[in-house]
């Protein structure tokens, strides 16, 4: 039987997991557990939100949401034997429902919380409760539909290097002050009074607090990829920047499209992981890599009942477009 490596307790404040919880990407974030290379474990991880979400009919909790805490991760786990510039190898052996969490939700930001792509559409706060049967996701909001789960982290990588924290922290903001009024922002820069840092604490928490770099985007180290396919019987290749590589994960889907339109568009849950990892010795300078490489599951939803609606170029003015997909 697979061992749990981390346990996480959806009705205990993400805040007082800090042990094995952090929200922020920073080197200095201590290795809560330690492997092998070959070894297979279980992470359990909260939702991306960390419990913010309820399992009730109001969606005033998306409403009110404070994304500033966002993404909840459960790691950083250290590898033996990983140094920069090797490739960890991360196989996802399977991706699981928790037991006494067995729901989830999807979101409809508020405009004045960020919105989504669809927000000139639907600017209040929206919420569906998803609810489990078998391999099946059914809503007592959206009645008569429900959708076959392909179960996938949203959310995993490994820890930055301090060179690289100050990159990521350099080129962000000089996009944020491109137009630093725009709402949601172009970018999410560090905010020390939400950011839970894993072990540490005192002043070199509040030092790396101030620098550590939100977990929204993807980047160099993997990150939100959102990936509906990086399911069980997956392969990530992910470069190693800090010794030990320090992989974390969270943010796990139920389902997903191609993508989260609304930014809350996944069935978002609290799950599990079971994972094998593996190292690839010089891996970075061998074979070029810069970002991670993902190869993700062959197994994959089978739709064999379909509606096809047909898209035209023309807006909701009426105004004609020329071979608009953005429109159609």
């Amino acid at each position: 039987m697979i061992e749990t490596l981390i346990s996480v307790d959806v009705n205990k404040a993400a805040e007082a997991q800090s042990d094995v919880i952090h929200n922020r990407w920073h080197p200095d974030i201590p290795m809560c557990r330690t492997v092998k290379p070959g070894d297979e474990f279980r992470i359990e991880c909260l939702d991306w939100t960390g419990g913010q979400i309820h399992d009730d009919d109001s969606a005033n909790d998306i409403r009110d949401v404070d994304l500033s805490k966002v993404h909840y991760l459960s790691g950083p786990i250290a590898v033996e034997g990983a140094e920069p510039g090797d490739l960890l190898v991360v196989d996802i052996l399977d991706v699981g429902v928790l037991p006494d969490s067995a729901w989830g939700f999807t979101g409809f930001f508020a405009r004045e919380n960020g919105g989504g792509f669809l927000t000139d559409h639907f600017p209040e706060a929206r919420k569906a409760v998803w609810q489990y049967s078998g391999v099946w996701a059914s809503s007592r909001h959206i009645p008569h539909v429900k959708f076959p789960g392909t179960m996938h982290p949203g959310l995993i990588g490994c820890l930055p290097s301090a060179d690289l924290l100050k990159t990521w922290n350099t080129r962000e903001q000089a996009l944020y002050d491109t137009d630093p009024d725009r709402v949601p922002a172009l970018a999410t820069l560090p905010f020390e009074p939400t950011a839970v840092m894993g072990g540490l604490t005192g002043a070199a928490r509040d030092k790396a607090a101030a620098e550590g770099a939100r977990t929204v985007p993807p980047r160099e180290h993997g990150g939100n990829c959102d990936i509906k396919n990086l399911s069980r019987g997956s392969t990530v290749y992910f470069p190693v920047y800090v010794k030990g590589a320090g992989l974390s994960m969270g943010d796990i889907h139920f389902s997903q499209g191609d993508g989260e339109i609304t930014f809350c568009g996944a069935i978002e849950m609290a799950g599990y992981l079971d994972i094998r990892v593996s190292l690839i010795k010089g891996g970075v300078a061998k074979y070029g890599v810069t970002n991670p490489i993902f190869k993700p599951s062959r197994i994959d939803p089978s739709y064999s009942d379909y509606l096809i609606f047909e898209g035209i170029s023309v807006d909701e003015a009426g105004t004609q477009h020329y071979l608009d997909v953005h429109i159609a």
